[in-house]
């Protein structure tokens, strides 16, 4: 289990599981989550969408994020590769490195927005994904460009805004601007061996 800090208390991240599923249906039609998410919340849809990551067919890896135990929110990440289709449309809109990562991410409860919490759990989800994919040195997301909390949790985070463009969007009431976020892989952290002691802070 991999942990970090929000607030004096520690981030925590686990695989997804099926019996997560009940709880990830009730943030999945929570009316936040719901707005820009757009997502099926009945059990047959979510098997369908996350049962081959939770079986390790696919190439999406599913965690659910803690903060002092209690569960609060999902974040995925996966190869851009690893999905053609997605591939070619962000290519349409900004160049892809190879081998460039992809995430996503919720916070699932309403509680426990408004502190910083979504730029904390992607700073360190990014620190525990260069060293379990040692060769990645980029993470490329698109955020829909209405979407200013994802978009700012990335900022804070320390992704840059490399590219606004159109990409067909998860909820079909927003426009398809997108903007496109990139985060390099440190100068000093070594791949495979771990992230160094000067990892940026995140700033409220």
């Amino acid at each position: 289990m991999t942990c970090g800090r929000h607030a004096g208390e520690p981030i925590a991240f686990r695989p997804l599981r099926r019996d997560d599923f009940g709880v990830l249906a009730g943030w999945l039609a929570e009316p936040v989550v719901a707005r820009w998410w757009n997502h099926e919340t009945s059990p047959e849809a979510l098997e369908r969408d996350f049962g081959a990551s939770i079986d390790h067919r696919d190439a999406t890896e599913i965690f659910v994020a803690s903060v002092a135990g209690r569960d609060v929110g999902l974040i995925q990440r996966y190869p851009v590769a690893a999905y053609p289709e997605y591939l070619d449309e962000l290519a349409q809109v900004c160049a892809v490195p190879p081998g460039a990562l992809s995430i996503d991410y919720l916070i699932g409860e309403p509680g426990v927005r408004g502190r910083g919490l979504g730029a904390a759990m992607i700073l360190r989800f990014v620190e525990d994904t260069w060293i379990a994919h040692p060769d990645a040195a980029d993470i490329i997301v698109p955020v829909a460009l209405g979407n200013r909390a994802s978009w700012s949790a990335l900022e804070r985070a320390g992704f840059t805004r490399v590219a606004v463009g159109p990409m067909e969007p998860d909820n079909p009431v927003d426009p398809p601007e997108h903007a496109v976020y990139r985060l390099r892989r440190p100068a000093g952290h070594v791949r495979g061996v771990g992230h160094t002691a000067g990892a940026r802070s995140v700033r409220r």
